[in-house]
């Protein structure tokens, strides 16, 4: 047998889906920069606590890995970037700049602080060894093209990925797509990945808000279509996919003018399951059927759950954060789902979650998180992990202190009571105090994760 047979085949067998989380920045506020989010328009201005957020999201990392699943992290970037603010003509020396952005351009000033790259759920597209056909687990860096304050992510995040994963022989990493409309790219938020278990082969779902090359298809109205369909195609060829097992499915444009600004807010699959709302694509029982035939190819089957609006309306579902949960395989081939706190709050949601958990399906444990600082943002717990499938090669090629054990925890939980504000608001992001303390608190972190000692732009000089 050769190499990359062997190597498959160990992969079938021993294969782990690994969550790596991204780590709430020190800046992280409530400017309200992102439009069709609801919930980050709704608390825009209000003051926001980086120290309970950054706990919030540890707590969660610590009680899943505590329950056996692999679990990583990932950094946050440099914020304020600085940079950005240079070039756009701000100048002098850095407490010179962004005093200069506070009173000049304080929307630009809130853009280059916003703590959105938390949100690693729109880091990269990733694809595992057993779907690529050189037997890499690939990466593609999402461009963020939609946003200026999300598009500035875009080069940090191929840098720290390629640190973090950096084994040319387990991974294969790609830039960002050009950074135009037609190749809007927002990352493992408009994708899904469906299989008979996490090593074989599987399909890979991307889902699109709009086809920039048919000036026929339909598109929302009100709030805008972040991922296009070229991008998720481009994806799937720069990924080295076999075209029988990828599937595309555009995003229902009514939900997406109803708050669903991403796939992972209104769908959400592992393994054989997908767990979806019955409004989350414009032609369900088409693309169902094509998932089935493509779940075929691959010798699975599909189940699907579909919730009903009777059951749980979209703004329900908006409001809760239902489907931006974790949906992870327990050893004994069942499923847990992992949801934000609102969802035992909501008595319409909390009635289907019960109804879910008695009805024998693959779903038959819930716990809840407390992520209220991340969810005021407009992001709950699917967001703030990006999914990677592991070989045991791929997984032992893995920097070793991205991984979560107690010790790391021990000393992140220090970290950030040593460096993080527990009150920030947006006047806040032009002190030249926060930008310093931000940056010793980067520095650190490098040191802690054992990252390289360049990974961010302040480091290199």
């Amino acid at each position: 047998m050769n190499s990359i047979a062997s190597r498959g085949a160990a992969a079938s067998c021993d294969a782990i889906e690994a969550n790596f989380d991204g780590l709430v920045g020190p800046t992280h506020n409530y400017s309200g920069l992102a439009a069709g989010n609801l919930a980050a328009t709704a608390h825009a201005g209000q003051r926001s606590n980086p120290r309970a957020a950054a706990l919030q999201g540890l707590a969660k990392m610590k009680a899943l890995a505590d329950r056996g699943f692999a679990q990583g992290v990932l950094p946050p970037q440099e914020r304020p970037d600085v940079a950005s603010l240079r070039s756009l003509g701000f100048e002098g020396s850095d407490a010179r700049v962004l005093e200069r952005a506070l009173r000049d351009a304080p929307q630009l000033l809130s853009a280059v602080s916003s703590a959105a790259s938390m949100w690693v759920a729109n880091a990269a597209t990733v694809s595992p060894a057993s779907d690529t056909s050189d037997d890499r687990v690939h990466f593609t860096a999402a461009n963020l093209a939609s946003s200026f304050h999300r598009a500035i992510e875009a080069r940090q995040t191929a840098r720290t990925l390629k640190a973090v994963f950096a084994d040319p022989a387990a991974f294969a990493h790609h830039e960002p797509l050009p950074a135009a409309p037609q190749f809007g790219d927002e990352g493992a938020a408009n994708h899904t990945r469906l299989c008979a278990r996490h090593g074989a082969p599987g399909v890979e779902l991307f889902v699109y808000g709009r086809d920039p090359f048919d000036p026929t298809a339909r598109a929302p109205s009100r709030h805008p279509a972040r991922q296009t369909r070229a991008a998720s195609m481009a994806i799937a060829r720069l990924h080295r996919l076999d075209a029988r097992r990828v599937v595309l499915a555009q995003q229902n444009p009514d939900a997406i003018d109803g708050g669903v600004f991403h796939n992972d807010v209104i769908a959400v699959g592992n393994c054989d399951v997908l767990f979806h709302h019955e409004l989350a694509f414009a032609d369900t029982h088409a693309r169902l059927d094509a998932l089935r035939r493509a779940m075929g190819d691959a010798s699975a089957v599909l189940r699907v759950i579909t919730v009903p609006t009777s059951a749980v309306g979209l703004q329900d579902a908006v409001s809760t954060y239902l489907f931006n949960s974790q949906l992870l395989s327990k050893p004994d081939g069942s499923m847990l789902l992992v949801a934000p706190a609102e969802c035992r709050e909501h008595p319409r949601v909390a009635a289907y979650l019960d109804g879910l958990l008695s009805d024998g399906g693959p779903i038959d444990e819930v716990i809840t998180f407390d992520l209220k600082e991340s969810m005021h943002n407009g992001g709950g717990p699917a967001c703030l992990r990006l999914r990677v499938v592991l070989d045991p090669e791929a997984r032992a090629a893995v920097l070793p202190s991205a991984w979560l054990d107690d010790d790391r925890y021990v000393a992140l939980l220090a970290w950030v009571h040593q460096h993080y504000r527990d009150r920030l608001m947006p006047a806040d992001l032009g002190d030249p105090k926060l930008l310093v303390e931000t940056r010793e608190a980067l520095d650190a972190l490098t040191r802690l994760l054992g990252l390289p000692g360049d990974l961010y732009p302040f480091q290199r000089g």
